[in-house]
């Protein structure tokens, strides 16, 4: 059986899902405490750029820029995020379109929309809002007239929204965080929270979304693939899920053969490292089969190994930073 290791990414690569701010660490830390590392870590791996999706808004936003954008120009991009507590009063598109406009004027270079949107937001009458909610079409229009994308993760696993008993091929995932289940009555199914991105993807079609984790749909490539012939202001990222699509690498390879230019490379692991990075160029660039799609033990998502795509060069290209170069602005 053949084995690779393949520590740089065959042309340079823009990591364009990645946390480096200080939104996600509970102590308020820097996601990555040591710029001058992690730029060591990048070089080492052909790693021309990573999109920082933590910039959040005003002040935080400006941190983030002085930190990583200003600081090293074209290496890093920040995206926005909005503040969703302003659902809770009547008249929030307007208002945080109006946001998104600030935060892009500054500098952030996209808006990073999170899980919890058809999840955890809610109105003034604390009714779930859901991803197609014509109130938020403001945000949508606004980041179409700003020319930036936006990164949206809906949804988890499907296995985030199964009950959590023997059956759940991710239960040690869920025992360890209980947060992440979303299986309660209350609360939409994962198909709900599809049908209502494809809504909302249909309803904007002016406006670039990203669509985090494979279009937020991993393990239903045959979904995806249909998402992305019907609507051509979607693309995908592969971010925190090669464990997903190399479980099923001949579908995988012939997503990316079908669409070229729509699949953008991304970790969504923090701080990154050489050997995560490398973990991930095997499975873009190698035919080894049965391997570990993490470094830690047992691995984080469920207890399978997976088989690498082997995508040809041209493809490669478009994956690793064409697309990302033709969708987010600032760039190096």
């Amino acid at each position: 059986m053949p084995e690779h290791h393949v520590p740089r990414a065959a042309v340079a690569a823009v990591d364009a899902h990645n946390h480096l701010g200080r939104w996600l660490l509970p102590d308020g830390t820097w996601a990555a405490p040591d710029v001058g590392e992690l730029l060591e870590v990048m070089d080492a791996s052909n790693v021309a750029a990573i999109v920082n999706l933590d910039g959040m808004w005003g002040d935080e936003l400006e941190a983030n820029l002085e930190r990583y954008d200003r600081a090293y120009p074209g290496r890093f991009v920040t995206f926005a995020h909005l503040d969703w507590r302003e659902t809770a009063e009547a008249g929030f598109g307007e208002r945080m379109a109006a946001s998104l406009r600030d935060s892009v004027a500054r500098g952030a270079r996209g808006l990073k929309v999170w899980k919890h949107l058809g999840l955890r937001f809610r109105d003034d009458h604390d009714r779930l809002i859901a991803p197609d909610d014509e109130r938020l079409d403001p945000v949508w229009a606004a980041a179409a007239d700003l020319e930036v994308p936006v990164t949206i993760h809906l949804a988890d696993p499907i296995a985030f929204f199964d009950p959590v008993d023997e059956r759940n091929e991710r239960v040690e995932e869920l025992l360890a965080n209980p947060d992440w289940w979303f299986g309660g009555p209350d609360l939409p199914s994962f198909d709900d929270l599809m049908v209502s991105f494809e809504a909302l993807v249909a309803r904007h079609p002016r406006t670039t979304f990203i669509g985090a984790h494979v279009a937020c749909a991993a393990e239903d490539l045959a979904w995806v693939g249909r998402m992305l012939d019907t609507y051509p202001n979607l693309y995908a990222d592969i971010a925190a899920r090669i464990a997903e699509l190399g479980r099923q690498p001949r579908a995988a390879r012939a997503l990316f053969g079908r669409h070229p230019g729509r699949i953008v490379f991304g970790t969504d692991l923090f701080p990154p490292d050489r050997e995560i990075y490398a973990v991930h160029f095997r499975f873009l660039e190698t035919a080894d089969e049965h391997f570990a799609y993490d470094t830690e033990g047992p691995p984080s998502q469920g207890r399978w190994a997976i088989s690498g795509v082997d995508l040809p060069s041209e493809i490669l290209a478009a994956v690793y930073s064409g697309t990302a170069h033709r969708l987010i602005p600032g760039l190096g």
